[in-house]
């Protein structure tokens, strides 16, 4: 039997993992926080606005452009005012958790495939040191 075959204890536990999530009272909040911030035309022409621009400028500034201090005020009080926002501020909140999240649970199974074993918080600890938390193994993990 295959590790991820449907009825395989692997992802039977999965499966749990997942309901467990979906079902917890503050998973549930980001996860309005960001259905709300979908449904709101306004909130997120807002942010799509600020984050074209940034990308803007992050471009010209990469190329060697230098910026102007006026786009540069502009672009900090278009920011200032999405974070203003209720909704969209709501919604970034929630998109970093969210995030974190499913980077925290990688790291958990990740470790525990590259070492075999639950892992510890030392196996957790970002080592630094390049690829796969400095273990080694010629490549990147992710």
């Amino acid at each position: 039997m295959s590790l991820v075959a449907e009825d395989s204890a692997v992802i039977t536990k999965t499966k749990e993992l997942c309901a467990q999530i979906a079902s917890d009272p503050l998973f549930l909040k980001l996860q309005g926080d960001v259905e709300r911030f979908l449904s709101d035309d306004a909130a997120r022409l807002q942010y799509q606005s600020v984050h074209e621009r940034g990308e803007e400028l992050h471009h010209k500034q990469h190329a060697g452009i230098e910026l102007g201090a006026a786009e540069i005020r502009q672009f900090e009080s278009a920011r200032d005012a999405l974070f203003e926002n209720e909704i969209a501020r709501d919604f970034l909140s929630a998109q970093r958790e969210l995030e974190n999240l499913q980077k925290e649970i990688g790291k958990y199974v990740g470790s525990t495939i590259e070492n075999g074993r639950v892992p510890t918080a030392e196996d957790l600890e970002d080592k630094g040191g390049g690829c796969c938390g400095g273990h080694g193994g010629g490549g990147c993990c992710s």
